[in-house]
């Protein structure tokens, strides 16, 4: 064997030992690729990873740092002390754009030769330190390029899996939402009575979909009608749920005829109680109209007090008692008695409507409604709430509603003999 033969045997030998780590990188790689296709679990993931920068990569300190939900978090780590990696280096991060060498004078970071930060759609998602040598025959740059790669295919694989469990989540609250949108739609009337009688008409918007309004028009007999607004505190699902349950057993108390008005109540405060355990509370306005007598009964449990405009005027009905679901015993009650002898125009509405700000952030006064309602009273109860929400759309400009927003506007037109019997005490008035 001459001279030349004896120099390139070394030669070939250094090429073929470059080859075998190369085929042994493509094997791995290929390993973990099928491994992501197989949905292997995250933590199986990172076994993978960290088999390979010890064993395959000869990698004698790494730690690989992942982001979840906008925080940094040690996933996967070997060989460096423990007490070392509580140290925050996050701070650190925006530092390193690329592959780079660590020159920083920290007590964690002297534990790396080499930065490998991951990027995804131009944010970072992984950050890989290592200290690895140049093992015979290896070029170490090319070896840490390679830790770069395999370090892109797992951050990225766990981004993937992350943002996929978060579509899910987040189809799942769509889902859920939908569901709850469509139950609550069962419980607000779509229909509102239109006739000679009774002119009724709602508007509920819910600030997330679904909400903690409720309104209801509800004919208890042939001479009777009650209806009712509700607000729950609260918004979204929870709310709405809380306010289904406070529907249904307003519904099945309000039929009972040997229930007295302090009974009624007594119930109803028990029944919110035990259904929010005092977390949530419940402001609440009912009132049972007697078309016969002209009688109006009406409680206020601490919601805001409806508008009636009659005769010329605006009152507000705010006779009644606290809020529901705070106190086991309502201490005081007091309901309000009306006899309507006249047509009557009457407006309920939750504190969306008044919470509600301007470019310039004022609020709807209540003085600014008394006077939309006696400038708009003779319309119908759809016209007049066309005619309101359109007054709000301006008010507000470009400002969003911060609430759910429920209002349930509605006519009572008094009888033949009410309207005769009215003129005639209007007449007597008179002459004395």
């Amino acid at each position: 064997m001459d001279s030349q033969d004896k120099t390139s045997l070394p030669r070939i030998e250094e090429l073929e030992h470059k080859l075998y780590l190369q085929q042994l990188q493509i094997n791995r790689l290929s390993e973990i690729t099928q491994a992501i296709n197989n949905n292997i679990k995250i933590q199986d993931l990172f076994k993978i990873y960290t088999d390979t920068l010890s064993w395959e990569m000869g990698a004698q300190r790494f730690a690989l740092y992942s982001c979840k939900d906008g925080h940094w978090q040690l996933a996967t780590h070997k060989g460096v002390d423990e007490k070392l990696l509580v140290l925050d280096i996050s701070d650190y991060f925006s530092a390193y754009q690329r592959i780079a060498k660590i020159g920083e004078d920290h007590p964690l970071l002297c534990e790396f030769n080499y930065v490998i930060p991951v990027y995804h759609k131009e944010e970072a998602i992984a950050f890989a330190f290592v200290y690895k040598e140049a093992r015979k025959g290896e070029n170490l740059f090319e070896a840490i390029r390679f830790i770069g790669t395999l370090t892109n295919v797992v951050a990225v694989a766990i981004e993937n899996k992350r943002l996929f469990k978060r579509q899910l989540a987040q189809e799942k609250m769509r889902h859920e939402l939908r569901l709850a949108n469509q139950v609550q739609n069962m419980l607000i009337p779509s229909k509102l009575p239109n006739n000679q009688r009774f002119n009724f008409a709602g508007i509920y918007q819910p600030h997330e979909g679904v909400g903690g309004d409720y309104y209801d028009f509800m004919e208890l007999n042939e001479d009777e009608i009650a209806f009712c607004i509700a607000d729950i505190s609260g918004k979204g699902i929870s709310a709405a749920i809380l306010m289904s349950n406070f529907q249904a057993n307003l519904q099945t108390l309000i039929h009972r005829k040997d229930l007295k008005i302090p009974e009624f109540v007594d119930r109803l405060n028990e029944k919110v109680l035990k259904a929010t355990r005092g977390d949530r509370f419940i402001t609440f306005f009912v009132a049972r109209y007697n078309r016969s007598t002209g009688r109006l009964l009406y409680l206020n449990a601490g919601h805001n007090p409806p508008f009636l405009y009659r005769n010329g005027q605006v009152e507000r009905l705010d006779k009644g008692c606290t809020i529901l679901g705070i106190v086991p015993k309502i201490p005081k009650l007091e309901w309000g008695e009306i006899y309507l002898k006249e047509d009557a125009f009457f407006f309920l509405y939750t504190d969306g409507l008044t919470d509600l700000r301007n470019e310039a952030g004022q609020t709807v006064e209540e003085e600014a409604i008394a006077d939309f309602i006696g400038r708009h009273h003779q319309l119908s109860a759809d016209d007049f709430n066309a005619a309101l929400m359109q007054e709000m759309q301006e008010f507000k400009g470009s400002m969003e509603f911060p609430d759910d927003i429920s209002i349930l506007t509605g006519h009572i037109f008094a009888t033949k003999e009410q309207k005769k019997q009215s003129k005639a005490a209007k007449m007597t008035v008179k002459a004395s």
